[in-house]
């Protein structure tokens, strides 16, 4: 009985994948046909089939070839992690996501949080709630040194000086208790003026922006309150931001929809724009609007990653490249077995907080009252639901378990599936789809990278 592997063709290359060893293979064309017949066919079986189009020496080489790899643990690996048992009891949160304004300043059509307010009230984080926050935060990090708070809303900027009093009284208390407090804040930008800039840039390790493109395809979907258009306010600050931000961690994020299927031409607007960090990410909506993404779409939307990854490739040829989220992917090494059979650790190493101090797994659960954990001041008490979520891996979905990118993707997005599903282990079936296509983007352009230097001169690279 063989274990799976995976194999695809992108930017010219016959690439496989061997999922449980993480070995990334470009081979010949003789061997990519070979693997279609090596388990379930002898030697002399897959001989007589390719005798038309090979030598028997050149099959054999290659068949050779495909045996040693197997023999090494590189090709058809033996799952070993399916029954490994992961002990998550000792878990500690390593990151909180404030959500210091439940109110915005625009009114995206698509927004998860409905419109800022989560279905809520609009109201602001008070400093005391803020405080409280950063306690359960190092109260419930255990001995890890480094922790990281995400300012959140809605739009936080909206709270800015109590963002600001948050970040000093962390630095303080982290500071006693032999910890650093790495902070990120995720804005639409409008309120962005020179000081908030520089203050973010002096004290937050990192920072999200949000714009989705093209000017037309923003303002179709991120208004402002009053229904116009945003992209002309933010555009410009959000470009000034970046080129003040420098080397400094940052990226701006922009969501597609049904309506821009070609977000390609988003993406590279943002390239355009001198912005070096990107992500475009599809929408989750389950509603049927004309904005949602629907298995209809993929096929077009699988394309569109193609003619990305094509653009991509050809920009780093020119000397102009640019970083996509989701085309980053290190074949080297990647996180221990434990994050990979696990990614997301909502619940129990991640949590969000209310302006109210209540705590949810994360900020796409908030509002909603079964997946409420505690609150800042007696801390997690749902503790059968914290169990839920750190119990919780690619092995309990057998769509996971089965799945070629399972220990890439470690399972996709607890909130979007149950979002979509209502269950936060049945997986979203259209966003696995185009996760994969992403994964195998990213593998190729990696691979390009390792092949061809930019003389396009390609480099010796095992079968």
């Amino acid at each position: 009985m063989y274990s799976k592997i995976h194999k695809y063709k992108q930017l010219g290359m016959n690439i496989v994948v061997d999922p449980v060893s993480g070995s990334i293979h470009v081979v010949d064309d003789l061997t990519y046909e070979i693997l279609d017949l090596y388990t379930e066919n002898d030697f002399n079986t897959i001989v007589s089939l390719l005798k038309n189009k090979y030598s028997e020496d050149e099959i054999k080489d290659a068949y050779d070839e495909i045996e040693s790899l197997r023999n090494k643990g590189l090709l058809y690996s033996e799952d070993v992690y399916k029954d490994l048992d992961i002990n998550r009891e000792n878990s500690v949160i390593k990151a909180i996501c404030l959500n210091v304004a439940h109110d915005c300043n625009l009114r995206c059509s698509y927004c998860f949080a409905s419109t800022g307010d989560f279905k809520g009230g609009r109201k602001l984080m008070s400093y005391e709630v803020g405080k409280k926050a950063i306690d359960f935060l190092i109260k419930n990090s255990g001995n890890r040194k480094v922790v990281e708070v995400d300012f959140f809303g809605g739009e936080p900027l909206m709270n800015f000086e109590v963002v600001k009093k948050i970040v000093e009284y962390g630095r303080d208390e982290a500071e006693k208790h032999g910890k650093t407090i790495k902070y990120t804040i995720t804005t639409n930008g409008v309120l962005l003026d020179d000081e908030k800039s520089t203050y973010i840039n002096e004290n937050f390790s990192n920072v999200v922006l949000s714009l989705d493109g093209r000017k037309e395809i923003n303002d179709g979907m991120r208004k402002r309150i009053d229904g116009s258009g945003s992209y002309d306010v933010i555009a410009p600050k959000i470009k000034n931001f970046v080129f003040k931000r420098g080397n400094k961690e940052h990226y701006v994020r922009g969501t597609f929809t049904a309506k821009n299927l070609d977000f390609t031409d988003d993406v590279l607007h943002l390239a355009d724009m001198g912005i070096r960090e990107i992500s475009v990410e599809p929408v989750v909506e389950k509603e049927d609007t004309d904005y949602t993404l629907k298995q209809e779409h993929l096929e077009r939307i699988l394309k569109e990653y193609d003619r990305l990854t094509e653009e991509y490739i050809k920009r780093i040829d020119e000397g102009r490249p640019f970083s996509f989220y989701h085309f980053k992917i290190s074949l080297d090494n990647g996180p221990c077995i434990k994050k990979r059979l696990q990614g997301c650790g909502a619940g129990f190493e991640y949590a969000a907080i209310t302006p109210d101090g209540e705590i949810y797994p994360c900020h796409q659960f908030v509002g909603n009252e079964l997946y409420k954990l505690g609150n800042v001041d007696s801390g997690i008490e749902n503790k059968l639901l914290q169990e839920k979520f750190m119990e919780s891996d690619i092995y309990k979905r057998e769509e996971c378990s089965q799945c070629w990118a399972r220990f890439y993707c470690s399972g996709g997005c607890f909130a979007n599936n149950y979002n979509m599903n209502g269950d936060i282990n049945k997986p979203y079936e259209l966003s696995c789809e185009m996760q994969k296509k992403r994964f195998e983007c990213a593998i190729a352009i990696k691979a390009y990278e390792m092949m061809f230097k930019k003389n396009n001169k390609p480099q010796q690279f095992d079968n």
